[in-house]
């Protein structure tokens, strides 16, 4: 369920405590005026359209604003999502999934988001990003509420072996959310955890990193891997997991479609 709304006094509130007001969908007193603005909660797993490239859309987004809008194509735009009323922004860095590249052969750019949004209903946004290679992105997204968001998640909930859709490796996540798997096709091996803050919601925290990769994946050993993650329980279960990680000469992002067994 979408997270509780409860009143505040009438307080001048600091800018912020406004914003965790704002990321915990609470109801604030305006003034003296005794109008109640209430602010919408960004919170919850959502899928939709570009209307500009044409391209699915599928934005996970946690309690505390952490946000991963994911296109089709594997690009994903990453940053901190802010809620005042229903308007929403987000400052975003975006990642083409390794090793592809945005048509200008970069793979890494900066840009921001600007929209609305209504508590499990519906999120709209406007993309305006340039990737380093100096090339305009922009894109028109009208996002809707998924079921799953209010699924309840647990390091037990998603443990169980699942299987990468493309290399067909393998992901082991035990009962306490440590994540393991060896891809034959470049040696990597990845050690990591899964973990969740917000038990209400189909929202996990991921960490992760590699080693022993060979080839054209060398570049991310030791690269350390953060982002967000859903499961879909649908059978069989998928479970999405978008990460961005840097190492010092470049950044990285990936995002995996795992089938449970």
């Amino acid at each position: 369920m979408p997270p509780r709304r409860r009143p505040l006094r009438a307080v001048s509130l600091p800018a912020a405590a406004l914003a965790l007001a704002v990321l915990a969908s609470c109801n604030s007193k305006d003034g003296g005026s005794g109008l109640t603005t209430v602010t919408a909660s960004p919170v919850g797993v959502w899928s939709g359209t570009d209307s500009v490239s044409g391209l699915g859309v599928t934005a996970l987004i946690n309690l505390a604003g952490q946000a991963t809008f994911i296109r089709s194509d594997g690009v994903q735009f990453v940053g901190v999502v802010q809620v005042s009323s229903d308007t929403l922004a987000a400052t975003v860095d975006g990642y083409t999934d390794f090793s592809s590249t945005f048509s200008d052969g970069s793979d890494f750019g900066i840009g921001t988001l600007n929209g609305t949004v209504t508590t499990a209903n519906t999120l709209t946004a406007t993309l305006s990003f340039t990737t380093d290679g100096g090339s305009a992105v922009t894109g028109s997204w009208s996002l809707s509420f998924m079921p799953q968001s209010n699924d309840p998640s647990a390091t037990l909930s998603v443990s169980g072996n699942y299987t990468d859709n493309v290399t067909g490796t393998v992901l082991s996540i035990n009962n306490d959310g440590v994540m393991t798997s060896q891809n034959a096709n470049n040696g990597c091996v990845l050690n990591g955890s899964i973990a969740t803050a917000d038990s209400a919601h189909d929202l996990y925290e991921v960490a992760y990193s590699y080693g022993n990769c060979t080839g054209t994946y060398a570049v991310l050993n030791g690269v350390q891997f953060t982002g967000l993650a859903t499961l879909n329980p649908t059978s069989p279960a998928q479970l999405t997991v978008a990460v961005a990680g840097a190492s010092s000469t470049a950044k990285y992002g990936t995002v995996t479609t795992y089938h449970g067994s």
